[in-house]
């Protein structure tokens, strides 16, 4: 069951990259568009209603885009919709979420040391979550749109509260992650149902001939405006679940919100960039924002490169006085014949003494720094056992 469970998860963390790389793409493209669009120079392209055009190269060829604020002169029988891409891109990563989270909660998503959930209570808390993110969200933008400023501020704070609920309630490693995947919600929420509806709303009343109600436009441009915001942003959440350093540690929220504010300057910089402007202040605070959460997440203050030196006073604790702690605890997994895995995850194997001296280092971010490892500490390792391993480690795992 493992083996077709571990061919599900990759057939879908395929989909869901590939989806999210062409919805991504096709995003960006359109907004670089909209920011580089120039008044029509002739004057029959102005009489027919074009707002704007682009004269580009690539390829081998020459493309001119036009925009019509309102419509075309005449409707075009084959019309472009922007949507499946978003849609396949939150179905795959929501079965994703349910394979890997929902189906196993005591693997990933629960940690008793954060929240004592059961099961079911954290499936549906990760459930209620997602739709309490797009209630709030959603509620914001329609009670506060009509002042970008306040509403993004609003916004601002909105992710900073979600991010410290969602690292009180999942395990350090799940909650980076579901934090993304209600920014991801949002984005496809805002195209399901403000984006695309707006647009069917204008093509409609052209095709009967009525003049369409801007509101619907208005409303979904500025949802897709937040959606290219939250792009960089729900990047970052969902592959800092890979480095344990991002998300170990008390204050791994701010960790967290900090670096999706630091995402969302960088794509303020380019969105400007596309309209012929380039303020370095934004991607300067970007940059001084990550500074900030490599500090902070810095293990006990050590930014060195090479790893602790043993301190002079330290006790030695060798590397045989925490074996029988890595056995119990550890090779479950990680061993030629783990108990609880198909396979050691990564290829890493802890049997003897010399494979665990190796890897003294990966052992000590994610087991004591991170306490990411065991994964819901499916092997209930303890606090003082992370303490003997940390201390090995400052000795010089000897």
């Amino acid at each position: 069951m493992s083996y077709l469970t571990g061919w599900a998860m990759a057939l879908l963390i395929w989909l869901h990259v590939i989806a999210a790389i062409a919805w991504i793409g096709e995003s960006f493209y359109f907004v670089m568009l909209d920011n580089s669009l120039h008044k029509p120079d002739d004057a029959a392209a102005q009489q027919r209603g074009v707002f704007g055009e682009l004269w580009a190269v690539h390829g081998g060829g020459f493309y001119h885009s036009q925009k019509y604020l309102v419509s075309p002169p005449r409707m075009p029988a084959d019309l472009h919709w922007s949507k499946w891409k978003s849609y396949a891109t939150w179905l795959s990563g929501f079965s994703l979420l349910t394979v890997m989270y929902l189906l196993q909660p005591g693997t990933y998503l629960i940690d008793p040391a954060v929240a004592a959930l059961t099961p079911l209570t954290a499936a549906i808390a990760v459930l209620g979550f997602l739709l309490a993110g797009w209630v709030v969200y959603d509620a914001a933008c329609r009670l506060l749109g009509a002042s970008d400023l306040v509403l993004g501020i609003v916004i601002a704070v909105f992710v900073a509260v979600a991010c410290y609920v969602s690292t009180h309630l999942f395990s350090a490693q799940a909650a980076f992650l579901i934090v993304g995947a209600m920014l991801g919600t949002i984005m496809s929420a805002n195209v399901f149902f403000l984006i695309i509806p707006g647009q069917r709303k204008m093509v409609d009343a052209l095709a009967r001939g009525e003049t369409p109600d801007p509101m619907p436009g208005k409303r979904g441009k500025q949802r897709s405006v937040h959606n290219t915001y939250f792009t960089l942003p729900v990047v970052f959440a969902m592959l800092s679940s890979h480095f344990s350093m991002l998300y170990g540690g008390s204050a791994s929220w701010l960790n967290l919100w900090l670096a999706m504010i630091g995402g969302a300057l960088i794509r303020q910089y380019f969105v400007l960039r596309h309209t012929g402007r380039q303020d370095w202040k934004l991607p300067a605070v970007a940059a001084a924002l990550f500074v900030a959460v490599i500090i902070l997440v810095a293990p006990a203050g050590d930014l060195s490169l090479t790893g602790p030196a043993p301190a002079g006073n330290a006790p030695i604790v060798k590397t045989a006085a925490i074996m029988p702690i890595v056995r119990q605890r550890c090779a479950a997994c990680h061993a030629a014949h783990p108990r609880l895995m198909a396979s050691a995850p990564a290829g890493l194997m802890f049997d003897t003494a010399a494979e665990v001296q190796q890897h003294a280092a990966l052992i000590d971010q994610q087991a004591v720094q991170a306490k990411s490892m065991p994964p819901g500490n499916i092997t209930h390792i303890t606090k003082e056992e992370r303490g003997e391993i940390g201390a090995w480690f400052r000795a010089g795992a000897k």
